[in-house]
């Protein structure tokens, strides 16, 4: 990506990030800052859903939220340096799916 190309996404997602509502970023930032070993996936858009931010935990727990852009999920993780993938090409991480079957377990 060249320098102007860059400038451009930059602008993008600074536009994006000023109508991000405040609840949102605020149970995002919550959600890194209290929890140890974050890393971050990012699913993106489908002609049906809007592309969304999913953080697991070292024990799996998660949160999954719809952003603005696929883009402003980047710059959101790199901004609090937790490892960022793609859920299209990065498989979700087993402790995600043992969380999900523990709290299934728990329920029933």
């Amino acid at each position: 990506m060249g320098w102007f190309g860059r400038k451009k996404r930059e602008a993008r997602v600074a536009k994006e990030a000023k109508h991000v509502p405040d609840a949102l970023l605020a149970h995002l930032n919550e959600f890194v800052l209290n929890r140890r070993g974050v890393e971050a996936w990012v699913e993106q858009p489908t002609s049906f859903n809007k592309p969304s931010l999913l953080l697991i935990a070292h024990d799996g727990e998660s949160t999954r939220r719809a952003v603005p852009s696929a883009d402003y999920a980047h710059d959101f993780a790199a901004s609090h340096s937790i490892p960022c993938y793609d859920a299209g090409v990065v498989p979700y991480p087993k402790r995600f799916r043992d969380y999900s079957l523990r709290q299934k377990r728990a329920q029933s």
